[in-house]
This record gives structure tokens, C-alpha cells and sequence, in this order.
């Protein structure tokens, strides 16, 4: 088969493969968050959430990972030259960390089929930023063929994921005010009711 067919499915695979841990982490967050809902809607959505959870995981996740990784040693055994280029020892030092990433998914993916909830909404979607600044930095090797032009990509990742994130405390804070607020007013009012 022509290199260019194998890249294209390597392509495709990855895609695929970061859709599924952009989406799982997601489902993570909902799960989480149903804990703190009364029963029977905590059972009720997390239930759901675990069976979307266990079909992302195993249909596209895991197998978008290992056909991706499939493609990509198909592409070194066929072209053998780009492991003696320095910005391919980055790339796959990234790809390292992305199956770090993986794996650490994996464990939460379990702790969450088996009721048992570790992090909070917050450190996890803290934790969904960390597949975008890989997918940013090996783009970034990748596109530009250099050891070092990923630097720039992965600090402005990390400025607006930042910016992004001091953007949501702002938003819950405002939320929570407004939430206060009513049901402030609603306690005054009611109050003023039983006094009259």
C-alpha cells in the first residue's frame, strides 16, 4: 500500500482516537456532577452515563487508539528515515504522554463503571485540557517539522486554556451569586409572609 493511504488512515485513526478522550472526559464530568443529585435522578444518570461511557470507550476510544497506532508503525517500518529526524523523537515523546493519558483515563473510566468517585468536576475538566495542549503540540511538531516550533503552540494552548478557565470561575461565581440572590429574596419573602 502507498505511504499516503497509510497517513491518511493514521490521520483518521487519531482524530477519531482524541474525539473519544475529548468526549469521554466529558462524560467523566456529568458523572460526576450526577453524584450530587438527589435518587433517584443520581442513579438514573449515572447509569446512562456509565453505559455511554463503556460504549465510547471500547467501540471508538480504544480501538481508534490502537488503529492509529497500528498505521503509524506501518508508516515507520515503510519510511524507517523519519526516526533518525529530531522533531519525530519529539512527536513521539508526545504520543508517549498521550498514552499516558490514555491509561489514566482508563483507571478513572473503571473507578467510574464501579460507582467510585475520586475527582471532582473541576480537577476533571482540568485534567481535559491536557489532551488539547497534546494534540496542540504534536500538530504543532508535526505541521512544522521542527524540535522547537511547538513551544509557541503549547505556551498560547496554555495562555488561552488559562484565560478559559479563569472565564468559567468568573461565570460559576456570577451563577452562584444570582442563585443566592433568589433564594435570598425567596427566604425574605416568605418571612415577610409568616409575619403578617
Amino acid at each position: 500500500m502507498d505511504i499516503s493511504y497509510i497517513k491518511a488512515l493514521h490521520i483518521i485513526f487519531v482524530v477519531s482516537w482524541f474525539a473519544g478522550l475529548f468526549y469521554i472526559v466529558r462524560l467523566f464530568i456529568y458523572h460526576t456532577e450526577a453524584e450530587q443529585k438527589e435518587e433517584p435522578a443520581k442513579h438514573i444518570l449515572q447509569t446512562q452515563y456509565k453505559l455511554m461511557s463503556k460504549r465510547l470507550w471500547y467501540i471508538i476510544a480504544w480501538p481508534s487508539a490502537i488503529l492509529a497506532s497500528f498505521f503509524a508503525f506501518w508508516m515507520l517500518i515503510k519510511e524507517p528515515s523519519y526516526l533518525s529526524m529530531g522533531w519525530m523523537h519529539v512527536k513521539l515523546s508526545f504520543v508517549f504522554a498521550l498514552y499516558f493519558y490514555h491509561g489514566a483515563c482508563h483507571k478513572i473510566f473503571l473507578q467510574l463503571q464501579k460507582d467510585i468517585v475520586k475527582y471532582s468536576s473541576f480537577k476533571l475538566r482540568l485534567w481535559n485540557e491536557l489532551a488539547t495542549i497534546l494534540l496542540f503540540a504534536i500538530v504543532f511538531v508535526v505541521v512544522l517539522k521542527s524540535a522547537l516550533s511547538w513551544v509557541w503552540g503549547v505556551v498560547g494552548i496554555i495562555l488561552f486554556g488559562v484565560l478559559m478557565m479563569l472565564a468559567i470561575k468568573l461565570y460559576k461565581k456570577i451563577r452562584e451569586k444570582k442563585n443566592w440572590d433568589k433564594v435570598e429574596k425567596e427566604v425574605i419573602e416568605n418571612h415577610e409572609k409568616e409575619e403578617s
